[in-house]
């Protein structure tokens, strides 16, 4: 019997050598079953030119130029932008916010496109390239990246590094920064921008990337709602990826639930919704609000002791407004005698105007000529004053091409 089973099995192993050989290796492991990975957003890169408002000639182009002047002669070799300094003393001791900082940046892309002078493009690369480092990336505690400033990651540094982007985009056509893709920034930080998203609609503002990661339910900045739908918007400009605009829009229903604002960042994410895609009924009813609200205050607000930087916001929500109501064919007019009213008080803090009657040298209003400084109880030339004042102004002579050619 053993000498019978023998044979038998050495038959059994040639046949089961002989399928091995002929139908390979593979066939004889179990099957796996696939690995199920979830789609990424698709983003498309942006291979169109983007399409800008013009300007058309205006006097207040030079008090954009100027704006833009003061950044460039203050910039430092390495890139760095004044973040603050007295007129009166020198003094620039401050802590920075690199928010404003890198609001700043997007300023002088700003210019460059007004001015259509490589010169501030090139100073905006500079001071890009010195301040992207603060661009944060941790795959294990948040989503995309965030911009690291003071110790956190607000929502607000992710909006205004879109903006930066969207701003240089706007000017030279180009998201490379010499071989680094600068959309792929800005993506991440749209990504983290969602992350942040709140159950209810809105955003929390804050984020601590230390220890293990954990977003900051007590922090609110009022601007950065407004500020980070108008970055989802640019987004969607940039890439042409719907997911972008479906977000702006959720979170543009939730703040139209809210207490009406003088939201310069809602504002202006009123006026992309309107010139990308539409404002609806009650876009229209809650951006008629904010200006009336805006008006309503403006004896509050030309108080000489009231902020250059917080007036110049005013001249960026109204002007976004008017743009937004030009491109819907709703009644705007009356909004530009009032945000002249605003430029007017603005403009006679920007040196040399000097509404204070500061007592100022020939050297120190050379040093700080385009500069705007705060009040007549604040001598002081801080960034985002002349961030504010330059997307005010840029945003109103916009509308005033818009309305023109109507």
């Amino acid at each position: 019997m053993r000498k019978r089973i023998l044979p038998i099995l050495l038959v059994i192993l040639l046949v089961m050598l002989a399928a091995y050989l002929w139908l390979g290796a593979d066939f004889f492991k179990p099957p796996v079953e696939p690995t199920v990975i979830p789609s990424p957003v698709p983003t498309t890169i942006s291979a169109h030119a983007p399409e800008v408002i013009p300007l058309g000639n205006d006097p207040l182009k030079k008090s954009i130029l100027a704006a833009g002047d003061y950044l460039v002669r203050h910039q430092l070799a390495n890139g760095e932008l004044p973040y603050q300094v007295n007129i009166l003393t020198n003094d620039r001791s401050s802590t920075p916010s690199y928010i404003r900082l890198m609001g700043g940046v997007s300023a002088l892309y700003t210019v460059c496109r007004v001015a259509e002078d490589s010169l501030y493009c090139e100073a905006g690369d500079r001071a890009l390239e010195h301040y992207l480092p603060n661009l944060l990336y941790d795959e294990e505690r948040f989503k995309g990246s965030c911009l690291y400033s003071n110790g956190a990651c607000p929502l607000g540094g992710a909006a205004v590094s879109i903006d930066t982007i969207y701003k240089r985009w706007q000017a030279t056509g180009n998201i490379l920064l010499h071989d680094h893709d600068l959309l792929t920034d800005a993506v991440d930080l749209g990504y983290f921008i969602i992350s942040m998203r709140k159950p209810e609609g809105g955003f929390y503002h804050s984020f601590d990337p230390h220890f293990g990661g954990t977003v900051n339910p007590g922090y609110f900045d009022p601007t950065f709602n407004g500020e980070g739908t108008a970055a989802l918007l640019q987004l969607y400009e940039m890439t042409g990826n719907e997911f972008w605009l479906e977000q702006a829009r959720e979170v543009d229903e939730f703040m139209l639930a809210g207490a009406v604002t003088e939201d310069a960042g809602h504002s202006h994410a009123l006026a992309l919704f309107a010139r990308l895609d539409e404002l609806n009924r009650d876009d229209k009813a809650y951006a008629r609000q904010i200006a009336d609200l805006i008006i309503a205050g403006q004896v509050r607000s030309l108080n000489s002791a009231n902020s250059s930087a917080s007036t110049a916001a005013k001249i960026e929500a109204l002007a976004s407004i008017a743009q937004a109501f030009s491109l819907s064919d709703e009644d705007h007019d009356s909004l530009d005698h009032e945000i002249k009213t605003f430029v007017t008080f603005v403009q006679a803090r920007q040196l040399p105007a000097n509404d204070c009657n500061f007592d100022l040298g020939n050297d120190v209003i050379g040093n700080y000529k385009g500069g705007l400084f705060g009040s007549c109880d604040d001598p002081t030339i801080r960034i985002d004053g002349v961030q504010r004042w330059v997307n005010g102004l840029t945003l109103y002579l916009e509308y005033k091409n818009l309305a023109a050619e109507k």
